[in-house]
């Protein structure tokens, strides 16, 4: 008898790194896919949803709802993404055989809530772009913490500088009102900063290999061209920072953690120039009325080998 499978909600906004995500929670025989909420960040997040609905269906996984989810941020509003990233359609200009499936009746924060309610206690979320979507689910049913099991979150940067200023980090900095209400919540919180992403880098030998295999593993491929391209302005090199396939590989286990700074998170909002920078509360008085946020520092093992075996290998073992 298969041993069972958990149970993840994935918040996204759907790029290239979400994309190579996606595909790795696909493959993974640990894990079961059961709804992605989609918000702005990258691209807004409709068009994160229709990205995301071609990508599940290709990878076989047309029966997961996919919620469209909150287009604009707490305080501001959303403002084109990131196009010189992920391109002007968020996945590298890549066109993906159309989904034809309708998006979820409900938004994104109400699918969240209402498979929660479903399964208590059972639900892991992945939270891999702004935390606008979970923030919003926690109004809706403040007993949320009480009826998910964790939630691991792809955000931050705390000993190494941000990447969209030098103290924040992208999915933190679009909307750091939202970050901050995820992480004053009582819920078990596991948060993958740059500190540890930036370590993990697909090479262009990776790429090649990639590029060979089946579809649709080799859209994935011609999605992270893009990617290459930009970071080669940035490091100098071809390479992609595996930012949100590391978290879901943290979330499955599969990247085991070797180190962890353990405390409250706090987040600066505002429009400042700290606007969404995360700060640990290192206090030791008593006096934080947080609960602790479990901060991946290290995994044992570079990622990037590991991510092109789960895609390009002899097929997810259920």
């Amino acid at each position: 008898m298969p041993e069972p499978r958990d149970l993840v909600f994935l918040d996204c906004d759907t790029g290239i790194d979400d994309a190579l995500a996606i595909a790795y929670l696909a493959r993974s025989p640990s894990l079961q896919l059961v709804g992605v909420g989609t918000v702005s960040g990258n691209i807004d997040a409709a068009t994160a949803a229709r990205n995301t609905l071609d990508l599940l269906d290709v990878l076989g996984l047309g029966d997961v709802p996919v919620a469209i989810g909150e287009h604009d941020f707490t305080t501001r509003a959303y403002s084109g993404g990131a196009p010189h990233v992920h391109g002007d359609n968020g996945i590298g200009g890549v066109v993906l055989p159309p989904s034809l499936r309708a998006t979820h009746e409900q938004d994104a924060a109400h699918l969240l809530v209402t498979l929660a309610r479903q399964h208590p206690g059972q639900i892991r979320v992945l939270a891999i772009g702004p935390l606008t979507n979970l923030a919003r689910a926690l109004e809706i049913e403040p007993d949320l913490p009480r009826l998910v099991r964790d939630v691991i979150v792809m955000g931050g940067a705390f000993l190494v500088p941000g990447n969209v200023t030098p103290l924040a980090e992208a999915n933190i900095h679009n909307d750091p009102e939202a970050a901050d209400a995820v992480f004053a919540a009582d819920w078990a919180v596991t948060l993958v900063p740059l500190d540890v992403t930036t370590g993990h880098r697909f090479l262009q030998e990776h790429l090649d290999e990639l590029l060979l295999a089946p579809a649709p593993y080799a859209s994935i491929g011609k999605m992270l061209d893009t990617y290459f391209d930009f970071y080669a302005t940035v490091y100098g090199s071809r390479v992609a920072i595996l930012h949100d396939p590391l978290a879901a590989a943290v979330l499955s286990g599969e990247s085991q953690v070797t180190n962890t700074l353990d405390v409250p998170v706090l987040v600066t909002g505002g429009h400042g120039p700290d606007r969404g920078r995360t700060r640990a509360d290192l206090r030791t008085d008593g006096s934080a009325t947080r609960r602790p946020v479990r901060v991946v520092l290290t995994v044992r093992e570079l990622f990037a080998p590991v991510l092109l075996e789960r895609l390009v290998g002899t097929g997810r073992a259920d």
